[in-house]
């Protein structure tokens, strides 16, 4: 029997490859319809993940011993690997190279303000779809 720590590293590894190919996914189609004067990309998969991160928190809450599988696979697994951290201070990097301070600021004004409301909005969706 596998004990409960590689079940739950198989289902971050499978949802870190879903994660990975949504994020390539979205990053192609964001290039094609937005263009590469910003990272929209990288921006739209943050708040995407900022969302569900907090719709999944309280989500997960209600979901008993099984929440620890869920976590595993959505929130460590696909979020993590949809989400970055580290792209976004790269392409912040450029930006400041780039003699682009202002969009920079955008960037990541925008970045932390929308991602900070939206875990905020997902998690106020979950609590009002929670069962009582």
């Amino acid at each position: 029997m596998i004990s409960i720590w590689w079940q739950q590293l198989l289902l971050v590894m499978a949802g870190g490859a879903l994660g990975a190919a949504g994020r390539f996914w979205l990053g192609g189609l964001m290039l094609r319809h937005a263009g590469n004067a910003f990272p929209w990309g990288t921006l739209t998969a943050n708040l995407i993940g900022a969302f569900a991160a907090g719709f999944l928190v309280v989500w997960l809450q209600a979901r008993g011993p099984s929440a620890l599988y869920w976590r595993a696979f959505l929130m460590v697994g696909m979020l993590g690997a949809l989400t970055t951290f580290s792209a976004l201070m790269v392409e912040c990097l450029i930006f400041s190279r780039s003699e682009r301070g202002g969009a920079m600021l955008l960037y990541l004004g925008a970045s932390m303000m929308a991602g900070l409301a939206l875990v905020w909005l997902g998690a106020r969706l979950a609590t009002m779809l929670r069962p009582l």
